[in-house]
């Protein structure tokens, strides 16, 4: 999942580099359907939470996801978060000269380095959960209750989502 969320960064990276902002920032319609992505995204997360099964530690063992979904899932999450393409849209900018002969490369550069720091953050963070998982696939009511959090979460992020206004 942290390799698809550092590709999903690329995406935004490229955005930046490339210019598509102004599209982004100039459409009416584009970036309200992003958000709305999103929000739909966020939802169906909290959906999968609620309608989760409890494990057992060998059960977890055989429904482990792949590698590809887990993948896929990282991009998805990523590129339909349109908080991230804020980031990048006030983020990047600043840090670049004006002056200098080619801004598109300080971006890439200033969004590989994000990437560098999000994959060693992200992938401590799934390290540190991977050794916490036994301990919660021990209990399913510990299980139930995470997953009821979670979808509480997801639920509350997608309806925040839905009522900012990011102008």
């Amino acid at each position: 999942m942290v390799a698809g969320l550092c590709t999903g960064l690329l995406l935004h990276t490229a955005i930046v580099a490339l210019g598509i902002v102004a599209v982004l920032q100039s459409s009416g319609w584009a970036f309200p359907v992003l958000k709305m992505l999103g929000a739909v995204y966020l939802l169906y997360l909290a959906w999968q939470a609620l309608t989760a099964e409890s494990l057992s530690l060998d059960e977890a063992e055989t429904h482990k996801p792949s590698f590809i979904w887990s993948y896929r899932r990282g991009i998805i999450m990523n590129i339909t978060n349109p908080k991230v393409t804020l980031f990048f849209l006030a983020f990047l900018p600043q840090f670049v000269s004006a002056a200098a002969d080619d801004v598109t490369q300080q971006i890439v550069l200033l969004g590989a380095l994000f990437i560098l720091a999000t994959a060693v953050v992200f992938g401590t963070m799934a390290l540190m959960a991977g050794r916490l998982s036994t301990i919660f696939l021990r209990s399913p009511e510990v299980q139930h209750v995470l997953n009821r959090l979670a979808a509480i979460v997801f639920m509350a992020l997608a309806l925040h989502l839905l009522l900012a206004d990011f102008a």
